[in-house]
């Protein structure tokens, strides 16, 4: 048996896209979803019980809400990216990429909070969460429907605080800035390799930005709400 068929197909693909692996590339990704689910949860139960004492309640609600969605998406997405090519696996990809959305929204939401402005950042955090919960019902309504364009309203989710960037640069600490900007960038960057199907361990490169686009992100919500507090 040939290595790049080792996954075989069970049931026929509903979806357009690469659906089978070999062992190197499904290994490749699982150790890169095993990396996030260990940094979800050690690095997001540290946040959690350092933040406890440096936080209001508001804000300690957002970093739940926070660190629940980062292990939500790790989680669902290695259970899809690895599931054998069986009707359940297109129940996955509904919720795997249904998390994206909720990731996107619940990393603004304790930026948000650092705002004095409470009246915009209830309108920022309504309409990022708004946006995100139409996202989410698309995709697990209306399965592979608009792929493409969701692509594009990831992106605008994601760099839609752009629009009140002179109002984040004046609250955030710089650091903090920066490593949301990075954070973002290496999520973009990865696009490219998320459509670029043909290339082999595409998945595992693409879920390496993920990672590490997350890391980045945690590493700004541990500056702004831990680090400048001390």
């Amino acid at each position: 048996m040939r290595e790049d068929a080792l996954q075989t197909e069970v049931t026929p693909a509903p979806f357009i896209g690469r659906f089978i692996y070999s062992r190197a590339e499904l290994i490749a990704d699982g150790v890169i979803h095993g990396i996030g689910i260990v940094l979800a949860i050690a690095a997001g139960a540290a946040l959690l019980t350092i933040a406890a004492a440096h936080t209001q309640t508001g804000e300690y609600v957002a970093v739940i809400f926070y660190v629940i969605s980062l292990l939500t998406v790790f989680s669902v997405s290695c259970a899809y990216n690895l599931w054998p090519l069986t009707p359940a696996k297109w129940i996955l990809r509904r919720f795997d990429h249904a998390a994206i959305y909720a990731l996107i929204a619940g990393t603004y939401t304790p930026f948000l909070t650092q705002l004095d402005d409470q009246r915009l950042a209830t309108t920022l955090l309504t309409l990022v969460w708004s946006a995100a919960a139409v996202g989410i019902a698309i995709k697990l309504f209306l399965p592979g429907r608009f792929d493409r364009l969701a692509i594009v309203f990831y992106l605008a989710i994601g760099w839609s605080g752009v629009a009140v960037f002179g109002t984040l640069f004046a609250t955030l600490p710089a650091t903090t800035i920066w490593l949301i900007v990075a954070g973002g960038l290496v999520y973009s960057g990865g696009v490219v390799f998320f459509v670029w199907k043909d290339l082999r361990f595409q998945s595992a490169v693409w879920h390496g930005f993920v990672v590490t686009g997350a890391g980045l992100h945690l590493a700004a919500v541990f500056d702004t709400l831990v680090l400048n507090r001390l």
